[in-house]
């Protein structure tokens, strides 16, 4: 990926060598660890999720020394592609008389607090509505490579690029729409509900791609076929099948690994909002 001639972003907050405590939140890839749990265990999900999210953890906020970090340039490249959204996003919004409010992103180590609880790098990057901000552990990068296969710049990219889709959903009123069914519908219901929701931060971070590559020229060869393997390495199925040996279709929460490879490709090669409308997603 061509990412070193992008405009960094100055919505970055730092917080690397400082530890958060609090009510831990649970999403993204966490939230398929815990309901793989209770599968297995028999135990409700929702129940395991009570536990972790009332237990407190009090941990005395740490400043790392100062001087430069091994993964700075991981931290220069999260940067860059958070720039990149904002332009991307912004001409988008443009085009349709209107204003694009940026998010944050914020990377820290280990644990953090957001606005909607606290947060381990267990479970993976995240947005957070209440506070507007993207919150990922830069260890993730190393994660997504040896862990789950998906080497490349433009892996971490699709990921930056699809908490900030969340961001957008927000924006539009869509995310704000599913909250609303929360507790009024059943679980299987809401679990459909939540991977129509993340199956069209995909299909944004597909046309985030379109348009940076149009006004940014950044793909190299192989660069969308990274994107791919980490939408396919991190679908539901294939993630069950590795924690708990099957697949439970009622229990995803962000879609199979050819539902968000088709969806992100489709933005990709359509650029086009319209193409990928909440109730059209499937």
């Amino acid at each position: 990926m061509r990412w070193q001639d992008l405009r960094r972003s100055g919505n970055v907050e730092d917080r690397r060598g400082m530890s958060g405590g609090g009510k831990v939140a649970i999403g993204g890839i966490g939230m398929i660890i815990v309901l793989a749990i209770g599968l297995l265990t028999g135990q409700d999900p929702s129940e395991i999720l009570g536990n972790l999210q009332g237990t407190e953890t009090q941990q005395p906020a740490q400043t790392r020394a100062p001087g430069p970090l091994p993964d700075d340039k991981t931290a220069d490249f999260v940067s860059a592609v958070l720039g990149s959204t904002e332009d991307v996003w912004g001409e988008i919004y443009k085009a349709n008389d209107a204003q694009y409010e940026q998010p944050t992103l914020q990377m820290f180590e280990d644990a953090t607090q957001s606005a909607c609880g606290g947060a381990s790098s267990a479970m993976g990057p995240f947005y957070c509505p209440a506070d507007q901000k993207v919150y990922i552990d830069l260890d993730f990068c190393n994660e997504l490579r040896d862990r789950f296969k998906a080497p490349g710049d433009f892996a971490v990219a699709y990921v930056v690029a699809h908490e900030v889709g969340h961001h957008v959903q927000n924006l539009m009123g869509i995310s704000g729409q599913l909250q609303e069914q929360r507790g009024r519908i059943s679980k299987e219901e809401y679990n459909k509900l939540s991977v129509k929701l993340e199956l069209q931060a995909d299909f944004f971070a597909g046309v985030w791609a379109n348009h940076a590559q149009q006004m940014e020229n950044i793909l190299e060869p192989g660069d969308l076929e990274a994107a791919l393997t980490a939408a396919n390495a991190i679908g539901d199925d294939k993630l069950q099948k590795e924690s708990q040996g099957y697949v439970v279709p009622d229990a995803f929460t962000h879609g199979s690994s050819q539902q968000r490879m088709y969806w992100f490709k489709k933005g990709f090669e359509t650029g086009d909002l319209n193409q990928g409308k909440y109730e059209d997603i499937r």
